[in-house]
């Protein structure tokens, strides 16, 4: 893939809802945001000619969202309330590391769906709801029938899609469970003909660490912002 195809990440939420993940879109031409019971995320046309109030209608008061990258000139009554610089990171050829114990990855489905919801927002709470596994495929693994790691695809749009809700139980870590999900979508990526990428904290070193002993490399920086409508 020539890397100027990687200028679709630059506004990834738009460019996500514009072309794969449309049917999964509400909003107008210039502004689109998921439905809210998948994901709590809003985009814009970066190249439209955009105007404030073309975002008034997609956030109810007392609600919050998220918008990646470029930060537009809000309305009046829209607050950024949190920023998180993110690593936005590309899978180039992939690594395959030892495993230090081998375990039964599983397909989760809707039936897992509470139990997956629990486990997100235990760890890294706010960037997940009840109906986002049905951005893709999502795998778990379970110990003694629960479910203690997990991750799966949010953003998907042509050539690329996000790796996410890469999360273990704090009970269950450093067995090399995120490192073997992460290499079961990378494998199904690769199949499909499909560029993996995925966005972390810049203050989670022991993540990036991995992800670049896995052959991610970091593409640049791009900013989470939670927004609130008063």
């Amino acid at each position: 893939m020539e890397a100027t195809d990687e200028q679709v990440l630059d506004n990834p939420v738009w460019n996500a809802l514009t072309t794969v993940q449309a049917a999964m879109s509400e909003g107008t031409r210039h502004v689109k945001r998921y439905r809210r019971s998948i994901l709590s995320f809003i985009g814009y046309d970066h190249a439209s000619a955009y105007q404030p109030e073309d975002l008034q209608p997609w956030l109810n008061e007392g609600d919050y969202c998220f918008l990646v990258g470029k930060l537009p000139v809000l309305p009046a009554d829209w607050q950024v309330v949190l920023e998180l610089p993110c690593a936005q990171m590309v899978l180039r050829e992939m690594v395959e590391l030892p495993v230090k114990t081998p375990v039964e990855i599983c397909l989760l489905t809707a039936a897992d769906r509470p139990e997956m919801y629990e486990l997100v927002n235990r760890v890294q709470p706010g960037y997940y709801n009840l109906d986002t596994p049905s951005l893709g495929s999502y795998y778990g693994i379970r110990q003694e029938g629960r479910l203690v790691a997990m991750a799966g695809e949010r953003m998907r749009m042509a050539g690329f899609t996000e790796l996410s809700a890469i999360v273990t139980d704090p009970a269950y870590t450093g067995r090399g469970y995120a490192q073997q999900l992460i290499t079961r979508l990378c494998r199904q990526h690769a199949e499909e003909g499909i560029t993996s990428m995925l966005h972390v904290s810049l203050a989670n070193e022991r993540a990036i660490r991995l992800y670049e002993h896995m052959g991610f490399v970091t593409r640049g920086e791009i900013v989470f912002r939670k927004i609130i409508k008063s």
